[in-house]
């Protein structure tokens, strides 16, 4: 499907110095990506791509994903309409996580539970050493149950 191709890795200073792509892919052959807001630099989820993923993600300016629980390629926002339109990808000193830096088209959101936000909780620690979820998103962007169908 793709004309993009990326660079074997190289040695360590090609690899941290060097202008050529070499993305490290883990055991399971997928490189990890945090994504965020272009306009507001708020996180907004964290996916994994493999080697065609990120490719077709390069060439199309739209996100593409691996599905680990799927073992399948998806298209962030093919079925909701929340397409991530792609503005710029970063990547950390030894090439093995990537920042993806997009705008969401539809209503905005990223999370597949209807928050803008896949981070829409925090940690709080009770008196009692106990550790508890706080949401920081109160309201949902959307209701999946009218995307996606009862589950």
């Amino acid at each position: 499907m793709c004309n993009t191709h990326l660079t074997e890795r190289g040695d360590k200073a090609t690899v941290e110095n060097g202008d050529l792509m070499m993305p490290k892919f883990d055991r399971d052959g997928l490189i990890v990506a945090v994504v965020t807001d272009v306009a507001s630099g708020e996180v907004l989820m964290v996916g994994y791509m493999n080697a065609e993923a990120l490719k077709r993600t390069i060439e199309t300016g739209e996100a593409w994903y691996w599905s680990r629980s799927r073992q399948s390629f998806w298209k962030k926002g093919e079925t909701s309409g929340q397409i991530q339109t792609v503005h710029e990808i970063l990547t950390d000193c030894d090439q093995d996580a990537l920042v993806l830096k997009v705008s969401v088209a539809g209503n905005g959101a990223t999370c597949h539970v209807g928050y803008r936000s896949c981070f829409y909780r925090k940690t709080v620690k009770s008196d009692d050493g106990t550790v508890r979820l706080e949401r920081v998103e109160t309201e949902r962007v959307y209701d999946p149950d009218e995307v996606y169908g009862k589950s």
